[in-house]
């Protein structure tokens, strides 16, 4: 055997010897590829449910927030109008209230006035 046929059988071994090794890579690679693809499958499978329920969760806070919405409208109404009304007996109570409590104020220093004169 020849130096050039000594050297064409050990490219020739050595090339068989990569293509071995590149189809064992392959094939795992496949393997890993399937065990990826079955997981993905099962990650859908069990992740649709909850995303359409998710969908339903947030559908009905959207719902209940436009309520809580039209209540605080409706509180803030209802605030101004209590406000309003406070307003309006304070400024039509308040003058005759004064004047009852003077009158009263004044009348009773008159009593006294008059029970310390029959006193004396």
């Amino acid at each position: 055997m020849s130096a050039t046929e000594l050297a064409a059988m050990i490219v020739a071994i050595a090339s068989v010897a990569t293509v071995v090794l590149l189809a064992v890579v392959l094939v795992s690679v496949a393997n890993t590829l399937k065990e990826v693809r079955a997981a993905v499958d099962l990650l859908r499978a069990e992740t649709a449910p909850v995303v359409a329920e998710l969908g339903e969760t947030v559908r009905n806070a959207n719902t209940e927030l436009d309520r809580v919405d039209e209540l605080l409208g409706t509180a803030e109404s209802i605030s101004g109008t209590v406000d309003s009304a406070s307003r309006l007996a304070y400024h039509a109570f308040s003058n005759p209230v004064i004047k009852a409590l003077a009158v009263a104020s004044g009348t009773s220093r008159a009593a006294r006035s008059l029970r310390q004169k029959r006193e004396r």
